[in-house]
Order: structure tokens, then C-alpha cells, then sequence
């Protein structure tokens, strides 16, 4: 239950979605009680960006944070990784204005950060713990979350598509678990709109090398699905990277229901701005903490009677 960063410095670049163009990421570790902290490096130098639901500029096909007009965009399958694998503190370097998006999954972000190897850190974790049910509704999408002592979501997707139709998933985070039944989960699109989006000059690094495609009727990718249902699974891939903008861990038992990047930002939004109503701090005891607490509880023996 202590803070964890990763041993060292490690890099990687690749194309970015929405560009095209080739990016360069560096990830680096970061003292305690830091967070995670973007670095935008570009013209004007470098920009750093800390995560809050207000840092969000823009939700349109991705989650771009940005700060001072220094734009990083597609930080949520990043964020997912470095929530998902428990990682508190980290320098997220970038040379562009999106990250790489490599295949389209956390997978690639999962392997730089366990190749960088991680970091026990001496301070205990923190975690924005929710105190009291939440249900953030608009028509047919809605977040609802309940207290409890962990990160668990139930999410539903419903498309009008003969490959898709209603898919539910459910999540209890551990690291072992995200890596095994959410990390290789890829982004995905529809055909026709990747056309459209084309023609705008929009998702022009976008392939079948690094998203799902659909068309009328199923997947065109030569090798498939790597899940059956590995549509909702990237949703709740997405989600997990989107609630990271926090800032801090949050612990509850989410439902959501048919809920997107910019659905996913309003309600942060709505629960940082009543956040004395429904959060609490808390810092978890370390193992050490926990085993002197035993040692206190454990009761004395009577004394003998002459």
C-alpha cells in the first residue's frame, strides 16, 4: 500500500491517431506525493500539465489535456496502464501534441513501465475514497457509483450493429487482472466514419495496425478479435485512463451505461466540483503501519490470581 514509481528512465515514439505524424514518449520516475505530471515539449519549450478534470480541452475521439495552448491528446489507454498496473508518481515527457498511439491498446504501455522495472516508494498511497452513492445521468447515459474499498465497474455498451448489439463487462482492479482481461483490449471505429474523418484531416495514423475496424456487417481486421467482446472491455480500458484525470485513485463501485470520453469528463467535472460532498482522502496504511496496528490490538493476558 505504499506510493510506486517506476526504476528509470524509458522511451519509446510511434505515430501519433490524430496526426500522423511520428511522436516521441519518455517516461521517467517522479518523487512521492508528485502524481502524474505531463511535459509537453515543443516550440516554446517545455509546458508542464499536472491532471484535473479542468485540464481537459478537448474529448472528441480521445482525451487531450492541455495547459497554456500546449495540447497532449489520446492520454487515456497511457493513463489506463499507469492506473491500471497501481503507479502513483511519473513524468510523462512527450515531443508533439498526442501520444503514440502504438496498437491501439495499453499493451505496449504496460510492457515500457514493467520494463523500466517498479519502484516501492517509503510514503503510504493515497486515494479519493467515494462516501456516498453518486448517479450522474443524461438520457440514455448514466455513471452511478457506490462506496466501497477498491476500484469495480460494470459497464454496457449498446450498438445498433449486427457485430456489436449490447455488450457488459465487469472489472474488479488488481494489476494482475488489468493486464490479463483489459491491457490488450484495442481502440476501435466504424469504416464510414473513419472515411469522413480522413477526408477532415482528422485520424490520419489511424490502420488496422492500431484499431478495430468495422464495417457494415463485422470486423475487416485480418486477425479478428483478440476478445469477443473486446469492444466493451477497450471502453472500460478507456474509462479507467479517463478517471485518472482525478488527479488521485479513485475507489468506488462504478455501473456505466453507454458513457464516452466527454460523458466520462463531465461527470469527473461534476464530482470534483462537489467533491467535500462525496470523496474523502484517505492514505492507506502500509503493511508495516498494519502489522504494528495487530501488535496493539492483540490483548494482554490477565494477570495470575495469588
Amino acid at each position: 500500500m505504499r506510493q510506486k514509481t517506476i526504476k528509470r528512465d524509458i522511451s519509446c515514439s510511434g505515430i501519433g491517431l490524430h496526426s500522423g505524424k511520428k511522436v516521441t514518449l519518455t517516461l521517467r520516475p517522479a518523487p512521492e506525493d508528485t502524481g502524474i505530471i505531463f511535459v509537453h515539449k515543443g516550440e516554446q519549450g517545455k509546458t508542464i500539465i499536472s491532471l484535473s478534470p479542468d485540464k481537459v480541452i478537448s474529448t472528441g475521439l480521445a482525451t487531450t489535456i492541455g495547459h497554456n495552448g500546449a495540447p497532449i491528446a489520446t492520454v487515456e489507454h497511457l493513463l489506463g496502464a499507469v492506473y491500471g498496473l497501481g503507479l502513483d508518481n511519473l513524468y510523462v515527457e512527450v515531443s508533439g501534441e498526442e501520444l503514440p498511439i502504438m496498437d491501439g491498446s495499453a499493451t505496449t504501455f504496460v510492457f515500457l513501465l514493467r520494463s523500466a522495472g517498479i519502484r516501492k516508494q517509503g510514503k503510504p498511497k493515497k486515494v479519493l475514497a467515494f462516501t456516498r452513492p453518486v448517479n450522474f445521468k443524461d438520457g440514455d447515459k448514466w455513471i452511478k457509483v457506490q462506496p466501497y474499498q477498491g476500484f469495480k465497474v460494470k459497464y454496457t455498451i449498446d450498438f445498433d450493429h449486427p457485430m456489436i448489439g449490447r455488450q457488459v463487462f465487469e472489472f474488479k482492479h488488481s494489476p494482475e487482472n488489468f493486464i490479463r482481461v483489459l491491457a490488450k483490449a484495442r481502440t476501435f471505429g466504424f469504416l464510414k466514419d473513419v472515411e469522413k474523418l480522413q477526408q477532415l484531416g482528422l485520424a490520419l495514423g489511424g490502420s488496422l495496425d492500431n484499431a478495430v475496424v468495422l464495417d457494415d456487417y463485422g470486423v475487416i481486421n485480418p486477425e479478428g478479435l483478440r476478445f469477443e467482446d473486446e469492444l466493451v472491455r477497450h471502453k472500460v480500458l478507456d474509462f479507467i485512463g479517463d478517471m485518472a484525470v482525478m488527479g488521485l485513485p479513485l475507489w468506488g463501485d462504478f455501473e456505466v451505461h453507454c458513457s464516452g470520453h466527454a460523458f466520462n469528463n463531465a461527470f469527473l467535472r461534476f464530482v470534483h466540483k462537489h467533491q467535500d460532498d462525496f470523496l474523502k482522502l484517505i492514505e492507506l496504511e502500509t503493511q508495516e503501519q498494519s502489522k504494528q496496528s495487530e501488535q496493539i490490538l492483540i490483548p494482554q493476558p490477565e494477570p495470575a490470581l495469588a
